[in-house]
């Protein structure tokens, strides 16, 4: 066992010894799709929510890859095996389009794509300490519900929110809010849990569809309808979810307070997350 585990193409090995080819069209073009998910008892959070988003994203890219589900779920269960024992761990994999001499064009017919994954250990956010936020444009493309491997913006965006010592970048196209450099925002107001709809704005995010899930569950409405970032302001609570990290709160915008509002039913809903991943993979 290793604490930090890759894979790549069926090879397993200490991440830091890993080694991928140099024509890997991931390395030019970003030309993949990825997946992340938290692990728990070696039990992945979701995995089959995960899976479809997977499928999707490479059929939405025409990537042929060919391997079948089951399989997939195989070979991640090596890597989540081969890792050394801790509380919770990160795993992620992406599929490129293969290995093939750097063009823009689909390679030949016969080049297979390539699946690479890590698993690493990983500390879950604590729940009681609010997201602090920033504010930017959203310039990225209009691919957003695709996992695509390219996330340039989305790393200069998180730079930007590091730099002020905040913790994501909440992003806008003119006044409407789409979703935060690296997870998706939902906001309560007058009792309703209102969040964006999943079209090519914003990625639908594993952790959202829970979350909107589960306050159905709860009796809280929701509605998935756009906003603006003067309704986010003055939310009653904002919400930030992704699959690192759940479900978690805001305190400030542009170092502006918001939420504070309605406490007892964020908490309704955060404790609903958390308990549903707890019982998916039996953690304490």
């Amino acid at each position: 066992m290793w604490k930090n585990v890759g894979y790549y193409n069926g090879e397993i090995g200490p991440l830091e010894e890993m080694k991928v080819p140099m024509g890997d069209r991931a390395l030019y073009f970003g030309d993949g799709i990825y997946e992340a998910a938290c692990v728990a008892n070696r039990v992945p959070f979701a995995l089959e929510d995960h899976l479809d988003r997977m499928y999707n994203s490479l059929r939405l890219l025409e990537i042929p890859f060919r391997m079948e589900r089951d399989q997939v779920r195989a070979e991640l269960q090596k890597v989540i095996e081969a890792a050394e024992e801790a509380p919770y761990h990160f795993l992620y994999w992406q599929v490129s389009r293969g290995v093939a001499p750097r063009g823009h064009a689909f390679p030949p017919a016969e080049v297979a794509p390539t699946l690479l994954a890590y698993v690493r250990p990983h500390r879950m956010k604590d729940l009681n300490q609010p997201y602090r936020l920033i504010s930017l444009e959203d310039n990225r493309y209009k691919l957003c519900h695709i996992k695509t491997l390219n996330l340039i913006p989305s790393v200069l965006a998180s730079q930007r929110a590091a730099e002020r010592g905040c913790d994501e970048a909440v992003l806008h196209r003119g006044s409407r809010v789409t979703e935060c450099a690296h997870s998706n925002i939902s906001m309560l107001k007058d009792g309703v849990l209102r969040t964006a709809p999943t079209d090519e704005l914003i990625l639908p995010g594993i952790a959202r569809k829970h979350l909107i899930a589960l306050a159905k569950e709860n009796g809280v409405p929701v509605v998935e309808e756009p906003f603006s970032m003067v309704e986010l302001m003055n939310a009653d609570e904002a919400i930030v979810t992704s699959s690192s990290a759940l479900c978690m709160g805001v305190e400030s915008i542009d170092g502006i307070p918001v939420g504070g509002r309605d406490r007892e039913r964020f908490h309704l809903l955060q404790s609903a997350c958390m308990e549903e991943f707890q019982r998916e993979t039996k953690a304490r």
